[in-house]
């Protein structure tokens, strides 16, 4: 073994004796079977019962307990460091949750004891853990213990920042007085040196006031302590600085008239000092406060207009900067007074004039120009005085923003549900304002189609606007049109204008018939009401009729056709039937009672006797569109299974002709696997 890992060896048995208390064994061999031991228990192995009993007989008592009371010791101490760092982190302002593997904990551990840090680990707290308050803190101790450095009071312990030493210190520095209870601290703690430094600077401090009183005119106020309010005031004035109203209010108390003058004569002298960097005159090198230049540019910064000999001095002067920005001045003083409302007077039009100040004029046009687009907003009327004056200056602006406003205001109405009145509609038609008649039907258009559950973007203005208007005054359409966009699929057979339209036809027919007693008003206001999706108002009209009165088959036909179509539509197919086979008694040759049997039959599935009956249809003049629609109707009313049976019936017969039955067989089956999913 070499030299230098022996030493290591006996260095580490040494601070293995001490850790264990073991230190009166004199044996400092590596080889000594207490190193072996001691070096087990640091390692956490196992202790043999022959090592026990070693240690036993060499009265090493206290080492056996140490050894004994390691592991628990090694179990507390993360909490003792746990219970540590909690305190520090308290101390130095830290509030977030760090590990304790963290770089931070040995740079808290370095502050409390050391008491200052590296720029490096200031930079670590600030960058990474965004610490300003502990920073802040790590800047108030290197800044107490340079202090401290300075007044000769490193000898007092404590380092923080709410340390009462560091308090006087700072005062110190500012060069503030010390007040009886902190020089008491002081001498308590023993800090002779600090006091001598105190003493020192009270003397030089002293002999400054000495020398500013003299200086201010200020030697007749007896005091010579620089705690009296007067020295803080001298060294403003010293400094240049303007004194404040409760500084001014103490010199006139204790009636220091010589110093007051010097103050004036001070603020003057600073006045006129400012109003030359403000208007451009600092090329004028004449200071005194008797200068005529200073008359001048007070006049100007109190917005007085200059007079032709205070012109004059400034061009002498070449001072044509100072001219440009008097003329401003005087003239923003102008325009402020036209903006609060007041009147130009006499002097001041004719100094607008001769200066040429025509902005002065474009701004009070401009002003009551914004003041009559204000009164047009409020809601007031324009006088006639206004109105001519708009005329005269050709502000034809004014009137623009008058009729947009009351196109604003008409649109806000509109918007808001309400109806034009009838002056409205005049103003409007008289000014060519066609965009709000335009905003108006757009808004009303809108409304209506919610109205009329109309949910297609692209459903067109054109006719459709014309359509629902008309059925809203409850005016009849044209029914060669209703049906000609109904056949263009333009509009929905079912839908709700079809519905209101055939609602409409129907109280027709109803009014005529009690207006002329012509009975073939009858069918046409039944077989308008089934369209309407109002069967009971069809049976309604067709009831309590004497078909013994009626002379005509045909008309007798037609009623119990439409009669036996409402009983089907409320699924009373009996009483259908019946209706049915009446009508062929008394007209055979009408194929309308014919389909309405063929439909009935399709509605009980009878799907052999209802092709016979359409076929006799057929045969009696009825179109295939004819016995399609019908069929269509019974599919639509069909439920379920007996939907799919009549689905599946003629997509079997026909499946091009009855293709429009297959988007009912996958409506269907969406149906079937909802159900089967709820």
């Amino acid at each position: 073994m070499s030299n230098d890992a022996f030493e290591v060896q006996v260095q580490h048995f040494a601070a293995l004796k001490s850790k264990y208390q073991a230190t009166k064994y004199e044996d400092s061999s590596p080889s000594s079977l207490l190193y072996l031991i001691l070096r087990k228990a640091d390692l956490e192995l196992e202790i043999t019962k022959f090592e026990w009993i070693w240690l036993q007989e060499h009265e090493l008592l206290e080492t056996r307990k140490a050894i004994e009371q390691e592991p628990q010791r090694k179990k507390e101490e993360p909490k003792k460091l746990d219970a540590k760092f909690s305190q520090l982190k308290s101390k130095f302002k830290v509030t977030r949750g760090v590990p304790m593997s963290s770089a931070l904990y040995p740079i808290l551990w370095k502050l409390e004891s050391e008491n200052q840090l590296t720029n490096l680990e200031v930079k670590y707290l600030q960058q990474v853990h965004g610490l300003t308050e502990t920073v802040a803190i790590v800047e108030d101790m290197a800044r107490f213990a340079a202090l401290k450095a300075k007044y000769r009071a490193t000898k007092h312990q404590d380092s923080l920042p709410e340390s009462h030493l560091y308090q006087i210190l700072n005062k110190l520095e500012a060069e503030k007085p010390l007040n009886d209870s902190e020089v008491k601290w002081l001498k308590k703690q023993e800090l002779f040196d600090t006091l001598g430094i105190l003493q020192e600077k009270e003397a030089v401090r002293e002999a400054e006031f000495a020398q500013l009183k003299d200086k201010y005119k200020a030697s007749e106020y007896p005091e010579t302590s620089v705690s009296s309010p007067l020295y803080p005031i001298l060294k403003n004035l010293e400094a240049d600085k303007q004194l404040s109203e409760s500084e001014l209010n103490w010199l006139e108390e204790h009636q220091l008239s010589e110093t007051l003058s010097i103050v004036l004569e001070m603020e003057q002298t600073r006045h006129f000092a400012e109003l030359k960097v403000k208007y451009k005159a600092t090329t004028y090198e004449d200071s005194s406060l008797s200068s005529h230049l200073y008359k001048v540019l007070k006049k100007i910064d109190l917005e007085n207009p200059l007079g032709e000999p205070d012109i004059n001095f400034l061009k002498k002067r070449k001072l044509t900067e100072t001219i440009t920005l008097a003329l401003d001045k005087y003239a923003a003083s102008l325009k402020s007074k036209i903006q609060a409302g007041e009147q130009l007077s006499e002097a001041d039009l004719d100094w607008v004039k001769q200066n040429g100040r025509d902005d002065v004029i474009t701004f009070a046009i401009e002003n009551y120009v914004a003041s009559l687009k204000s009164k047009i907003q409020a809601g007031e009327q324009l006088s006639e005085a206004d109105l001519d004056w708009v005329k005269q200056n050709g502000r034809d602006d004014v009137i623009t923003f008058a009729i947009e406003n009351y196109v604003a205001s008409l649109k806000s109405k509109i918007q808001s549900g309400e109806h034009l009145s009838e002056a409205d509609i005049d103003w409007v038609k008289q000014n060519g304002r066609e965009d709000v008649i335009t905003f108006a039907q757009e808004k009303e258009f809108a409304a209506l189609k919610v109205k009329y559950r109309i949910i297609d973007r692209d459903f067109p203005f054109d006719p459709f606007y014309a359509i629902m208007v008309k059925l809203e005054k409850e005016e009849r359409l044209d029914p060669v049109l209703v049906v000609q966009l109904i056949q263009q699929k333009l509009l929905a057979s079912h839908g709700r204008i079809a519905i209101a339209y055939h609602r409409l036809e129907a109280r027709f027919y109803e009014e005529e018939y009690e207006r002329t007693g012509n009975k073939w008003n009858l069918p046409n206001a039944s077989s308008h009401w089934r369209k309407a999706d109002e069967p009971e108002s069809a049976l309604q009209v067709t009831e309590n009729l004497d078909f013994d009165q009626i002379k005509e088959n045909k008309l007798k036909s037609a009623l119990l056709t439409t009669r036996g179509g409402a009983f089907r539509d409320i699924d009373k197919l009996d009483d259908a039937q019946k209706c049915a086979l009446k009508a062929i008694e008394y007209q055979p040759q009408s194929h309308h009672p014919y389909t309405l049997m063929g439909a009935i039959c399709f509605e009980r599935s009878q799907f052999s006797e209802g092709e016979r009956w359409f076929n006799e249809a057929i045969k009696r003049g009825a179109e295939s569109e004819d016995i399609d629609s019908e069929l269509k109707q019974v599919v639509k009313n069909a439920k379920d299974e007996k939907r799919r049976e009549v689905v599946e019936y003629l997509l079997q017969k026909n499946p091009q002709r009855y293709a429009w039955a297959k988007s009912y067989r996958k409506r269907q089956g969406g149906e079937d696997a909802q159900r089967k999913n709820s």
